[in-house]
């Protein structure tokens, strides 16, 4: 296909991204995950913070599909002010499974939106990166009862020694979060 034809096929699924109808977004921010095209990262960006849940899913996996060129926005509405596209950014940034963004995630585990600090956890327990421990040990003590519950999770995940007695102390200081106690026991067992 020649590059004027490719330019105005994107520019296309760039204007569905605005389309009325939450499929054609979500179909358009799938097309555009697949074409590889760098131009195509602004426009989804954008859609992180569509008022549909489905487009805003599907542009995060379209982005993280896009790779390198992605990293860089992504990192910078990571920074931004609104929840649903730092959340969402935290998840394509987590499905690249590039380490380089470990740091960033873990950055974000000090975020002031307690969701984005939860899917942050959740993220680099999913990546399994041991740079992530030591951060997660220092975020256990998160006013947020679902960040310490995906704090302790990640941990399990990860399954560094290190956490034992860090999550062991958090367990004993949840006197009657019967919840938290429960997924701190199945992180201790998960790490051994």
């Amino acid at each position: 296909m020649d590059e004027t034809k490719q330019s105005a096929e994107i520019e296309t699924l760039i204007e569905k991204l605005l389309d009325s109808d939450p499929k054609v977004r979500t179909d358009a921010a799938l097309e555009l995950g697949t074409s590889g095209q760098g131009s195509a990262v602004e426009p989804l960006i954008l859609a992180l913070n569509d008022e549909n849940p489905d487009v805003r899913f599907q542009a995060s996996k379209s982005l993280s599909e896009l790779g390198k060129p992605a990293v860089e926005p992504l990192v910078k509405a990571l920074k931004g002010e609104e929840g649903n596209t730092k959340r969402y950014a935290t998840f394509a940034l987590k499905n690249m499974g590039d380490d380089n963004v470990v740091e960033h995630l873990i950055v974000a585990l000090k975020d002031e939106d307690w969701s984005v600090r939860k899917t942050s956890a959740k993220s680099l327990g999913e990546m399994g990166s041991k740079k992530a421990v030591e951060p997660l040990i220092d975020a256990l003590q998160d006013d947020d009862w679902g960040v310490r519950c995906s704090i302790a999770k990640a941990l399990g995940d990860i399954g560094d020694e290190k956490a034992i007695d860090p999550v062991k102390k958090a367990r004993r200081a949840a006197k009657g979060d019967k919840e938290f106690k429960k997924v701190a026991t199945k992180a201790l067992k998960k790490i051994g």
